[in-house]
């Protein structure tokens, strides 16, 4: 029985993939799957998914942190749920310093437009994404969580 709700996985390892692609199916959704930051964007504006799974650390450790604010920036995408996937354990007084190409008014992956300028910082409350989701994954509260998203969609 499928709800006709896609997902799309945007994470670089396989492994990982593959049991969020477990879980998503045996919670009857259509899922889609991209390893970088680049593709996950191009699959979402063309495929547009009811929902994204992002993970924190892509090609490097704030990929993840771009591409949500990339698509929050694209009109088809802005209103899309967003979950971020991370293994980071703790993020007491997180105060993400924009660092490397963003701060630098430059943009080493060459697909992001939007820039920062040199001095602002990015805290949890500023992310753009709707919920935090800390691995190991726990299929039945990840289910929950994705299922809550979507009602209020």
């Amino acid at each position: 029985m499928e709800n006709n709700n896609k997902i799309l996985i945007i994470d670089d390892d396989p492994d990982i993939v593959e049991s969020l692609r477990i879980v998503l199916e045996s919670g009857n959704y259509t899922v889609a799957a991209a390893e970088s930051g680049f593709e996950g964007v191009k699959k979402a504006v063309a495929e547009k998914p009811d929902l994204i799974l992002l993970d924190v650390m892509l090609e490097k450790i704030d990929t993840g942190f771009e591409v949500s604010r990339e698509l929050r920036r694209l009109e088809s995408t802005k209103h899309t749920p967003i979950i971020m996937i991370t293994a980071i354990k703790e993020l007491p007084d997180f105060n993400y310093k924009m660092a490397g190409s963003l701060s630098a008014g430059k943009n080493s992956s060459g697909y992001f437009n939007e820039t920062l300028p040199q001095n602002e910082t990015m805290g949890l409350d500023s992310l753009p994404v709707d919920f935090f989701y800390e691995k190991p994954i726990k299929p039945d509260l990840l289910l929950e969580k994705i299922a809550s998203l979507l009602k209020k969609k």
